[in-house]
C-alpha cells in the first residue's frame, strides 16, 4: 500500500490571484501567532481541573467529536462500533478503542473537502509531528504515535493550553451545574483562564427532558420557590451571580427560534403556571422561552453578563440515535429562522441601550444580508456572532463576510469562536478563520477599497480584540 505524506500547504485557503495573495501572506503573517481567544465553546473543565492525560487517539479525537462521528454514521457506521455509549449503559459491547480507531482511517476519504478533514490534518501535522497521511495502512501508526505521546506531560491539558496560546477559554455549564471544576482550577494556582457561561436551557424550555425536576433542583440550590414566578427569576439571578462569580462574564441561549415576547406580569404569571404543568402544549412552551429570552435580557441589564442568542437547530432530529444515545450526537439540523419579527419584543425593550451586548448566531444563512446585518447595523445592542456550527468553514466564513460586511461592517461582528468540544481542533479552526479573514481583506486592498494598514488593523481585530471587547474578557 502506498504511504502518502501528509503535508499542510503555507498557502492553504489563500486567493489565488497573486497580488491578492501577496497581500493575505503579509496580513496573515502580522496575526498568525496572536493569542486566541475562545469565549464560546464546549471543552469539559474537568479536563483542565485534574490535568490528567488524554486517554487515548479515538477517546480525544474521535468520539467527543460530532462533525466526525456523525460522518461515519452517514455511511452506514454503527455509532456502538466507535464506543459511544448508549444511555442505558446497557446494550453495547466494549469496543476497543484501536478498531474504532481503525474505522477511522479506514473511511478517512469520506471527509475530503470538509473542514473536519482540514481540523484533523492539522492536529496531526501541527500539534503531533505525523508526516503520512491517516489511511487504512497508518492507522495503527497513528494510533500508537498520538497515544504515546498523550502520556507525556507535553500533552497534558494545562501544557496544550499554554502551547497553543490560548489566553482565555470559555466552556458552557447548566445553572444546575456545581462549577466544582471551575473552583478547582481557580484554587490550582495555575493561570491559565478558563471561564463558565450560563446556559439556562435546562430551566427554561418546558420541552427540554426532565424540566420539573430540573426546577426542583434550581429551587434546592437557590433556596427559592421556583415553582412561583417571582422565586424562579429570582433563582435565576442567584445562579447568574454564582456564575459570574466564577468566572462568568456571558450567558448562552441555545432556543429552537428566536422568538421574543414582552408579556404583563400577570400574563407571565400566569403563563408560567400552565408550563409547569405536565400537559404544557407545544405553543405554550414556545410562548414561555420567548417570554425568557426577553427577562435574560433584562437581567443582563442589570448584571453585565453578555447575552448569546444561537437558534434555528433543530434539536435531536433523529430519534432512534436521541433515544439511544441522547443529545449533541450529530442529529441536530438547521432550520429556517425569522429574526426581525421574532427579535422585535425583546429589542423594544432593551434593543436601543448601548450597554447591553447580544450576540446573534444563525443556521440559517439566508437571512445574512436581508435580516441580521440590517438589525445588527442598527440597533446599539446588538452585534453578530461569526459563521456557526454548520458553517464554520472556508466557505462560510467567505458568504458570511460578503453578505454580512457591507450593511453591518466589521466592528458590528464579534470576530471568531469556535464553538467545539473538540479541544485539539480549537488552534486549526482559529487558523482557519485568519486564513480566510486575511484574504477577505487583501481582496479588498486589491480592489482600493481599504488601504493595507487598514486591513492590517481589521486582520488584528478580527483575530483577537473584537471577541476579547464584546465579551469583556
Amino acid at each position: 500500500m502506498t504511504t502518502r505524506p501528509l503535508q499542510l500547504h503555507p498557502d492553504r485557503l489563500f486567493p489565488v490571484d497573486p497580488e491578492v495573495r501577496s497581500i493575505t501572506r503579509r496580513l496573515y503573517d502580522t496575526v498568525r501567532d496572536l493569542p486566541i481567544i475562545s469565549p464560546h465553546g464546549h471543552t469539559d473543565p474537568a479536563w483542565f481541573a485534574s490535568d490528567a492525560p488524554f486517554e487515548n487517539a479515538t477517546a480525544l479525537l474521535l468520539q467527543p467529536d460530532h462533525y466526525v462521528f456523525r460522518m461515519l454514521y452517514s455511511q452506514g457506521i454503527a455509532l456502538e462500533s466507535l464506543g459511544l455509549t448508549p444511555v442505558s449503559g446497557a446494550g453495547a459491547p466494549a469496543v476497543d478503542p484501536r478498531e474504532a480507531w481503525r474505522i477511522l482511517a479506514r473511511h478517512y476519504h469520506l471527509f475530503r473537502g470538509t473542514p473536519s478533514r482540514m481540523w484533523l490534518d492539522w492536529v496531526f501535522a501541527e500539534a503531533f509531528g505525523l508526516k503520512v497521511q491517516l489511511d487504512a495502512g497508518t492507522a495503527d501508526h497513528y494510533y500508537d504515535h498520538i497515544t504515546e505521546q498523550l502520556a507525556t506531560p507535553a500533552f497534558r491539558p494545562r501544557a496544550l493550553f499554554e502551547r497553543f496560546r490560548i489566553e482565555v477559554i470559555t466552556t458552557t455549564e447548566s445553572p444546575l451545574d456545581t462549577l466544582e471544576h471551575h473552583r478547582m482550577i481557580a484554587e490550582s494556582g495555575w493561570q491559565g483562564r478558563v471561564l463558565t457561561a450560563y446556559r439556562p436551557d435546562p430551566v427554561v424550555d418546558p420541552e427540554f427532558e426532565g424540566f420539573r425536576d430540573n426546577l426542583s433542583q434550581l429551587g434546592e440550590l437557590t433556596g427559592e420557590d421556583v415553582f412561583s414566578w417571582s422565586g424562579y427569576l429570582a433563582a435565576h439571578r442567584k445562579r447568574r451571580a454564582f456564575f459570574a462569580q466564577h468566572g462568568a462574564t456571558s450567558t448562552d441561549h441555545g432556543h429552537p427560534t428566536a422568538q421574543t415576547a414582552d408579556l404583563a406580569r400577570d400574563e407571565a404569571e400566569a403563563l408560567f403556571a400552565r408550563v409547569i404543568r405536565a400537559d404544557v402544549t407545544p405553543g405554550e412552551a414556545e410562548l414561555f422561552r420567548a417570554q425568557m429570552l426577553t427577562e435574560m435580557a433584562t437581567m443582563s441589564v442589570e448584571d453585565g453578563l453578555v447575552m448569546q442568542i444561537h437558534p434555528g437547530a433543530f434539536r435531536n432530529h433523529n430519534p432512534a440515535v436521541f433515544e439511544r444515545f441522547g443529545r449533541d450526537k450529530g442529529a441536530d439540523m438547521p432550520s429556517r429562522t425569522d429574526y426581525v419579527n421574532a427579535l422585535r419584543p425583546l429589542l423594544a425593550r432593551h434593543g436601543n441601550n448601548p450597554d447591553l451586548t447580544i450576540i446573534l448566531f444563525t443556521l440559517d444563512e439566508s437571512v445574512y444580508a436581508r435580516e441580521l446585518a440590517p438589525l445588527a447595523g442598527h440597533y446599539p445592542a446588538l452585534k453578530l456572532g461569526p459563521a456557526w456550527w454548520f458553517h464554520d468553514s472556508p466557505e462560510g466564513m467567505r458568504r458570511f463576510r460578503h453578505a454580512m460586511t457591507e450593511t453591518a461592517g466589521f466592528y458590528n461582528t464579534v470576530g471568531f469562536n469556535d464553538d467545539t468540544r473538540a479541544f485539539l481542533s480549537i488552534p486549526a479552526r482559529h487558523d482557519v478563520a485568519r486564513r480566510i479573514d486575511c484574504g477577505f481583506l487583501a481582496q479588498l486592498v486589491a480592489e482600493h477599497r481599504i488601504e493595507e494598514w487598514e486591513a492590517a488593523e481589521l486582520a488584528h481585530e478580527l483575530s483577537y480584540s473584537l471577541a476579547k471587547k464584546a465579551y469583556k474578557l
